[in-house]
């Protein structure tokens, strides 16, 4: 936003739709997924594995520092309220980055794989609609008609993960992991990215 990057209605919509189908959004997904998957198998190992390698795919110090920090709070909220072996275990690894601890909590509660993908894009996406609010880049209704626009990206985007793998894992948007690195070293800032 600082860069002038995203300055109205339809640059946000279309940074969204890049990270949905191409981004962090997207990687995420798949990360999910796979959690969410080991979790149903009761595989350990690999939901061992999917954590380290969900706390090793981040383009930034920041990026991951939120990650693990919104993993460790999900799973302290989840755990605080019944017991879920799968983040109890993950939460000793120090490694529980966000998407792998929503998907091991929708596994253990028996949550449907793409309900759970539903509901973390529109998660995601209202955080940074939130952002956008905020620092008066669009107004509230501009952001409920991007979010409306953007569901049928959203819902395409959850699909896609549910029936994927992580041999999917990758992403092109560039400008958004610049623009992560550059946050980093801002003297001023508002937000975590």
């Amino acid at each position: 936003m600082e860069d002038g990057i995203v300055s109205d209605r339809a640059s946000l919509g279309a940074w969204l739709t890049d990270l949905a189908t191409s981004g962090s959004l997207r990687n995420d997904l798949l990360l999910l997924a796979e959690a969410w998957r080991a979790g149903r198998a009761d595989d350990t190992a690999r939901l061992l594995a999917a954590a380290e390698l969900a706390a090793a795919c981040n383009r930034g110090a920041e990026r991951q520092l939120e990650t693990l920090t919104q993993g460790r709070g999900f799973g302290a909220a989840c755990t605080a309220a019944w017991e879920v072996p799968s983040l109890a275990l993950l939460a000793k690894s120090n490694r529980l980055a966000y998407p792998i601890a929503v998907g091991a909590a929708a596994a253990d509660r028996q949550i449907a794989l793409e309900a759970t993908l539903d509901a973390y894009t529109l998660g995601f996406c209202s955080n940074l609609m939130s952002a956008a609010i905020r620092l008066s880049v669009i107004g509230q209704f501009d952001g409920q008609r991007v979010l409306a626009d953007l569901l049928p990206i959203l819902k395409t985007a959850a699909h896609e993960a549910a029936s994927g793998n992580l041999d999917d894992l990758g992403g092109a948007c560039f400008a958004s992991d610049f623009a992560s690195l550059a946050h980093e070293t801002q003297h001023v800032r508002l937000f975590r990215s």
